[in-house]
């Protein structure tokens, strides 16, 4: 899946050297091993000792990785199950801890980002942003990131401050999956249609980030008390989810005050920053 070359632009794109997944050619004398068994289903590499043996070195570890490289690896699951897209009409998902409040007579446009360091998820935000200063009065815009506190903050940093946007951190991805948003697809992030927006965009941030939170020692795995490994899995040798996780879908929803999904959905592909206008004008007809 890494090799090819429309893979090895969209690496490039995202701060990565294109030969970053290619571990074939390395080796090394170390009797490190990896161990981690993928039991989530996901689509990240399968990092096992059948797999350790047939190419990947032994010297390898996910805290040897550069963290940019971290949010390609398949994520450990969310500690809940992965709801139903809520649908226009239904009652606006409750996330297991109330992260996410939305109703109680607010009218809310609430926006699921992908990793930190996206440039779709850049645009998301500024989009949502500017909407959040337009209609500071009527409308409550949030957006939620999966990425860890200290990266989100960066980031937001860098593109000059989250002004009346609410932001909600939800490292372990519950929130997320109480409204429907899970792991993605290969497709979803290698189509065509995404490969070319990807090589056409300039605001990839996440090296900047990643050199920021490396500085302030925050490389370590980001997984919350409440969270769960993989069994079998050690918390020490995942990768990090700091940057956050290039797989997570994402998505956007208007609330109206009573509670309902007024419109919203999934994110069709990695590329796709929804039509934000759109939800702010139903919510204000």
């Amino acid at each position: 899946m890494f090799s090819s070359l429309t893979t090895k632009i969209a690496l490039k794109k995202a701060g990565l050297p294109s030969n970053t997944l290619d571990f074939t050619s390395s080796s090394s004398s170390s009797s490190t091993r990896l161990t981690k068994r993928r039991t989530d289903g996901g689509v990240g590499p399968d990092l096992d000792d059948e797999n350790a043996a047939a190419g990947w070195p032994g010297w390898m570890s996910f805290k040897s990785l550069p963290l940019t490289v971290h949010p390609w690896l398949s994520p450990p699951p969310p500690p809940v199950q992965v709801a139903r897209v809520p649908q226009i009409g239904d009652s606006a998902p409750r996330d297991r801890d109330r992260k996410l409040q939305v109703g109680g007579g607010r009218r809310v446009l609430v926006v699921f980002l992908r990793c930190v360091g996206c440039a779709f998820a850049q645009k998301t935000f500024l989009s949502l942003r500017t909407l959040a200063n337009r209609h500071s009065g009527s409308v409550t815009c949030i957006a939620v990131s999966h990425s860890s506190l200290q990266a989100t903050r960066k980031w937001i940093d860098l593109l000059g401050g989250a002004w009346n946007v609410d932001v909600v951190v939800d490292e372990d991805r519950a929130v997320y999956a109480a409204w429907g948003l899970g792991v993605a697809g290969v497709w979803h992030l290698f189509n065509p249609t995404t490969q070319v927006q990807g090589w056409r965009e300039k605001g990839w941030l996440g090296e900047k980030v990643a050199e920021a939170v490396q500085r302030r020692g925050g490389v370590q795995s980001s997984r919350t008390p409440n969270s769960t490994a993989a069994p079998g899995a050690d918390a020490d040798d995942d990768a990090s989810n700091v940057l956050g996780n290039k797989w997570q879908e994402a998505g956007a929803f208007a609330v109206d005050g009573r509670g309902t999904v007024v419109w919203g959905g999934k994110a069709q592909r990695a590329d796709d920053v929804m039509d934000l206008d759109e939800g702010i004008r139903l919510l204000c007809a």
